[in-house]
């Protein structure tokens, strides 16, 4: 199948990955980190997630964070909610958009969310009622899709049935995640196969962890296969908190930076996005997890 000419990339750093960093991100800083995206025309920015400051005390801002970002017009900014009453806090802040979120692995999902997939699926259940008679649309995220710390391989067919649930509950858009990092080309392209033969390619979206340095070689052989929306984090930022040794999202900059040599248009200007992923480094206190970025530091 032929290349996309254009890929939509779904910019996950200010949730997912700071979600998973070790430093608290001052809530001013977050805010800024959203509008200078903002600026680079991307078009999705996951800006927060709702979940219980207990459980994630990085994102226990989400409401200042969502109230303090200037929102660009053409610009979406979805937010990760794990119940009704995530939900209910998320359309308070005046989000319009939100994600849902669940695992293939059975183990796994009880490990971070103490419920069962099932049992995972009906807690956000009353979530796409209530946000399909809200005119809000929903996504459903898949971890573990291509392996799981703790059962280790993770099943196709489980990867399959979980994603078939989302999307016949509501969910507009399921992206498939390799959580912990150990997937290859030939085992993604097998998975997101499999998942096509039962939710349209349209409808789907890859999120690939760097742990083994394969994320990129994933995403292009997933472009392959048809897949066109790609989820990934400025700076290379976040990692899974349930997952030794796992480490950060693919960069979003390494990610623009392959489809422009592809010739595949994305809307976004490389240089503006990498002075932001300089800046987030910085205020992490470590270097970028961009190899782009850390090439034209060291040019």
């Amino acid at each position: 199948m032929p290349l996309p000419d254009a890929v939509r990339i779904v910019e996950v750093g200010p949730r997912d990955g700071l979600q998973n960093e070790k430093a608290i991100v001052p809530t001013a800083a977050k805010i800024e980190l959203i509008d200078r995206l903002s600026a680079t025309g991307l078009q999705i920015i996951e800006a927060t997630s709702f979940v219980s400051p207990k459980w994630v005390p990085q994102l226990a801002d989400a409401t200042e964070v969502f109230t303090g970002i200037t929102r660009r017009q053409g610009v979406r900014y979805p937010v990760l909610v794990p119940n009704e009453q995530g939900y209910e806090r998320a359309r308070a802040a005046g989000a319009d958009e939100v994600a849902v979120f669940t695992a293939a692995s059975e183990a796994f999902n009880r490990r971070n969310v103490n419920a069962s997939i099932d049992e995972s699926i009906e807690r956000f259940r009353p979530v796409l009622e209530r946000a399909q008679a809200d005119g809000v649309r929903v996504r459903g995220y898949v971890s573990t899709v291509l392996g799981c710390p703790y059962q280790g391989e993770v099943p196709v067919a489980d990867v399959v049935r979980v994603a078939r649930q989302l999307h016949a509950l509501g969910c507009h858009e399921i992206s498939l995640g390799d959580t912990i990092g150990v997937g290859t080309p030939g085992k993604a392209r097998a998975m997101l196969r499999a998942v096509a033969n039962e939710v349209p390619m349209q409808a789907l979206a890859v999120h690939f962890h760097d742990t083994y340095g394969q994320a990129l070689s994933n995403i292009l052989a997933c472009l392959e296969e048809g897949v066109a929306v790609v989820d990934s984090a400025v700076s290379g930022t976040g990692g899974c908190p349930y997952a030794r040794g796992a480490t950060g999202n693919v960069a979003t900059e390494d990610v623009v930076y392959m489809l422009h040599g592809l010739g595949i248009a994305t809307g976004i200007d490389l240089d503006r996005l990498v002075d932001t992923g300089h800046w987030l480094a910085a205020l992490l206190g470590r270097a970028s997890g961009s190899k782009v970025t850390q090439a034209r530091t060291a040019a």
